[in-house]
């Protein structure tokens, strides 16, 4: 029952985490077909400001400080990140060049995090305590990350569906060239969605750091995670990410408890492989129209 009870709350809590990656996967995706292999390393990026910034047993004054202070230059990073990944696409996404940039831009942050704070897991400050779960101490910030995911989906979902911003990166979504036509600024909403998927993957690090064991190559098991969530999810639906996200902290909590941490990617990998062979397109995703 003890290890029942750990599997439900971290596999919940780490799932949530993975939701929150897999939406800002979506985010970006949607306006600009665009897979932003950098997002893990990201989250390890703000973990690693925090650790720089944070003086240990910070105060919640100062704690708040440093969370609008990371966040601040986590968003215009990405954001600059997202005008040099969309510059020499020019006028479409069909080019290939994505790749090699969020690649590169990826291998740059896990190198400057392991450059400035070595190859050791993060010991990032918080202010948030623990609380029993049949007897062993667990970290409140797995409950934390179970709301902060649904506070993020409800967010974007009310963007999406009362702005104009989100309205009209509704219409990139669902056809590019005609959202195009129709005069809405499409370079200028695409960076708009690196900015957001900043603004979580930056709060996501500085809040959830501490529960991720961050360290300078924990990036890429992150954007694997967030990535299988997504697909799984399906890669447009933000109701996939934040629903499939604690299925999977779950199923990978439960492999680490019960199987063993060495087949936690197997896990990963084989819930990935047996989904797109039978639902290509994910759970809640739409299969892509044919032009004709």
């Amino acid at each position: 029952m003890q290890e029942l009870g750990i599997v439900l709350v971290r596999g919940i809590g780490s799932g949530a985490i993975y939701a929150l990656i897999a939406m800002s996967l979506t985010i970006i995706y949607n306006t600009s077909t665009i897979l932003n292999f950098a997002q893990g390393f990201w989250v390890v990026a703000a973990g690693g400001l925090a650790v720089s910034w944070l003086p240990a047993g910070v105060g919640v004054g100062g704690y708040v400080l440093g969370l609008l202070a990371v966040v601040a230059v986590i968003v215009a990073l990405v954001s600059v990140q997202g005008v040099a990944t969309l510059l020499p696409l020019r006028g479409g996404t069909s080019q290939h060049s994505w790749l090699v940039t969020t690649l590169a831009a990826s291998v740059i942050i896990g190198a400057l995090v392991e450059r400035t704070l070595g190859s050791d897991s993060l010991n990032i400050p918080t202010v948030f305590g623990s609380f029993g779960v049949f007897g062993v101490q667990t970290s409140v910030l797995y409950l934390v990350a179970i709301a902060f995911a649904v506070v993020v989906f409800a967010a974007l979902s009310l963007f999406y569906r009362r702005t104009d911003a989100g309205l009209a990166m509704q219409a990139l979504r669902q056809d590019y060239d005609v959202a195009r036509a129709a005069g809405i600024p499409a370079r200028r909403l695409q960076i708009a969605s690196f900015a957001i998927a900043g603004l979580i993957l930056g709060l996501t690090g500085y809040l959830f750091g501490p529960i991720l064991a961050l360290s300078s190559t924990s990036g890429l098991n992150l954007v694997i995670g967030g990535f299988t969530v997504a697909i799984v999810g399906g890669l447009s639906s933000l109701r996939g990410a934040v629903l499939i996200g604690p299925l999977f902290g779950m199923a990978t909590q439960a492999a680490t408890t019960w199987i063993g941490a060495d087949f936690q990617s197997a896990v990963v990998l084989g819930i990935l492989v047996v989904v797109l062979l039978v639902v290509p397109q994910g759970l809640f995703g739409r299969p892509a129209a044919r032009r004709v």
